[in-house]
């Protein structure tokens, strides 16, 4: 069975139609199974209709591919904790840019070759490349296989401008004068330009570098439709694209910071956090017990709880449900905090809260909640270090300088559960640990906030 143009037109407007609204449905917490739903149910009309174009002649590599491709992926599915979809997302973004590098060379010496045919090889093996190497560099920042702080150069920019110089005049050779060797080399340099962009960005601004990466793969997807005739393909690398730069935007602006300056390896960052870390040096900080923020807890009117990268890595999200459930059935007003960059992806507090049921009217974003820390009895914060990080307020020298931050310093008692002393994920020491309202809670997350419900129920 095959399917005609005009049947196999209508299932890939049908597929592209899913992903449309699967994509509507992740723009909020309550509707994003939904929108995951539409989005599986989309990529499975378009798996079937490609497999029903007259255009395939063979199944014997492509089933090879599909049943290896579920068993892996069902695999690492199982298998991936919480804290390490950051990497996932940009190791998958990886293969995205590797297949468009491939389909690019395997075209060029399969295919007979027009101007237009060249310019769209181009544009994949290029885009690409650069997705390639610089989501295997993102993987390796996020996997802590690469140090998290910025790798810069004297002269990196001039060097990024030659080698994209030079990668224009060998595209152009490659397009007008039909040379394979132009279209290697272009995409030995983009490898290489790849990570040049990417290396040389700090681990404050990773998770708008894992939403850039994404944009990019879109793109390469897009150019790779271009060049096997491929519609939809061409639709979903474009709405991939859009929604990760539009995004990736709105993320920069979040964190105050140029996306122009993020996109070319981190043009203009700051220089260092030896102000802050001086600053902090010539202050105490207190340390609290488990008992001391329970009491305070007990005796509140209102709790926030800000999560962050400290309660994905003890997957302390369900403890923080029960801590929850108890101060409200003791008729304390409970609520969380949630920056847009909190974690290591956009949205990644979300996904853990919603894994744990938490109820969705008692998460806030940034701009909802800030107002309310004036009026906050209790602060509690789970290793969210670099976005209540007051420093982005006073000094200049500190690499998050002008990022918004939950103003969690305005509480009246705060607690902080950390394992260390260990600065944030940006590498800059969190001055609020040394205000006067500010204690530590040192230990594990989760255990800490079990035993903090234990208490709460126990003084009940």
């Amino acid at each position: 069975m095959v399917l005609g143009p005009d049947a196999l037109a209508l299932a890939y407007l049908g597929a592209a139609t899913l992903f449309i609204l699967g994509l509507k449905g992740l723009t909020h917490p309550s509707s994003a199974r939904r929108g995951n739903v539409y989005a599986m149910a989309g990529m499975a009309v378009a798996v079937a209709a490609t497999l029903l174009n007259p255009a395939v002649k063979s199944y014997g590599w492509i089933i090879a591919g599909i049943v290896g491709g579920a068993v892996i992926g069902t695999l690492i599915a199982l298998r991936i904790r919480m804290t390490a979809m950051p990497q996932l997302v940009a190791a998958l973004h990886s293969f995205v840019g590797l297949t468009a590098v491939l389909v690019a060379i395997g075209t060029t010496l399969t295919h007979a070759h027009n101007p237009v045919l060249l310019a769209e090889l181009f544009a994949g093996s290029f885009i690409g490349a650069i997705t390639f190497t610089g989501s295997l560099v993102a993987f390796g920042k996020l996997q802590a296989l690469l140090p998290s702080k910025p790798l810069r150069f004297r002269g990196q920019h001039l060097l990024n401008l030659a080698l994209f110089a030079a990668l224009l005049a060998l595209g152009a050779d490659f397009v007008l004068n039909d040379r394979f060797v132009s279209l290697l080399a272009l995409t030995a340099i983009a490898l290489v330009l790849g990570l040049l962009l990417v290396l040389p960005i700090g681990g404050a601004d990773m998770p708008v570098v894992v939403s850039m990466l994404n944009s990019y793969s879109g793109w390469a997807a897009a150019a790779t439709g271009f060049t096997l005739s491929n519609p939809l393909l061409i639709i979903t690398g474009a709405l991939v694209g859009f929604s990760g730069a539009i995004l990736s935007y709105i993320m920069s602006r979040a964190m105050n910071r140029s996306i122009v300056s993020i996109v070319f390896g981190g043009f203009g960052g700051a220089a260092g956090v030896e102000t802050a870390v001086a600053t902090a040096a010539g202050k105490g900080v207190k340390s609290a017990a488990v008992e001391d923020a329970v009491f305070l807890m007990s005796n509140a009117s209102k709790v926030v709880i800000v999560p962050g990268y400290g309660m994905a890595v003890a997957q302390a999200q369900h403890a923080l449900k029960e801590l929850m459930e108890t101060l409200l059935a003791r008729g304390i007003e409970v609520k969380f905090a949630i920056h847009p960059v909190a974690g290591r992806m956009p949205g990644h507090m979300n996904v853990l809260l919603a894994e744990a049921d938490v109820p969705y009217d008692h998460v806030f974003e940034m701009d909802e909640i800030n107002p309310e820390f004036s009026t906050t009895d209790v602060a509690l914060v789970i290793g969210a270090n670099d976005v209540t990080n007051p420093a982005a307020k006073t000094e200049k020298s500190s690499p998050i300088y002008g990022m918004p931050i939950l103003e969690v310093s305005k509480a009246r008692h705060i607690f902080f559960v950390k394992r260390s002393m260990k600065p944030g994920y940006s590498g800059v020491d969190n001055l609020l640990f040394y205000q006067d309202n500010c204690s530590l809670v040192f230990g594990d997350a989760k255990a800490v906030c079990e035993k903090m419900a234990a208490e709460l129920k126990a003084t009940a």
